[in-house]
């Protein structure tokens, strides 16, 4: 069994039997932090994502057709529980001190703009913040997003449409954009 082999070469154990390559591991820690992760627990959630494509291959089920976009998608499922499980002021103050202690004076429009967009996502519903973060920053195409969530195309597209409005709007209260 994989797990058992890999328990039995422990240090030995190659770097290509890692189910994620650099690249989904880099998509999972993407969509893990802009779901709101905190940073100390990102290694935790890409763990996470990792051990459930092993629990696929140990329960004898066929790999995912595209491992990348169910990778992201778990990472996004992931994110939601975390998200559910703090308040959301409690992120959204931790982000704050984050953004205040790079000090980058030549960059301060965008961290505003990163700011408000933040707190823009934190205030959509989960569906739609899923489907954005999915979209614009995990760059899943619509169609992968439908089928990974198992929702129709009409369905991403609409909450996509929404959030997106939502999001423009509020930028344009609070006079970023």
């Amino acid at each position: 069994m994989l797990l058992r082999g890999r328990a039995r070469r422990g240090r030995e154990g190659h770097a290509d039997d890692d189910p994620l390559d650099a690249a989904q591991e880099r998509r999972v820690r993407a969509v893990l932090a802009l779901g709101g992760v905190p940073q100390a627990d990102l290694p935790d959630g890409v763990q996470q994502v990792r051990l459930r494509l092993l629990e696929r291959a140990a329960d004898g089920r066929e790999a995912p057709r595209d491992v990348s976009a169910w990778a992201a998608v778990v990472a996004s499922n992931l994110a939601m529980d975390w998200h559910r499980a703090k308040r959301r002021q409690e992120r959204l103050g931790e982000r704050l001190a984050a953004l205040r202690q790079l000090e980058h004076p030549s960059g301060e429009d965008t961290s505003v703009l990163s700011v408000a967009v933040a707190q823009g996502l934190d205030e959509l519903p989960a569906a739609q913040r899923q489907v954005v973060v999915l979209r614009f920053y995990a760059d899943l195409p619509v169609r992968s997003i439908a089928e990974q969530l198992g929702v129709p195309e009409g369905t991403v597209k609409s909450r996509l449409h929404t959030a997106v409005r939502a999001l423009r709007a509020r930028l344009h209260e609070d006079e970023v954009v």
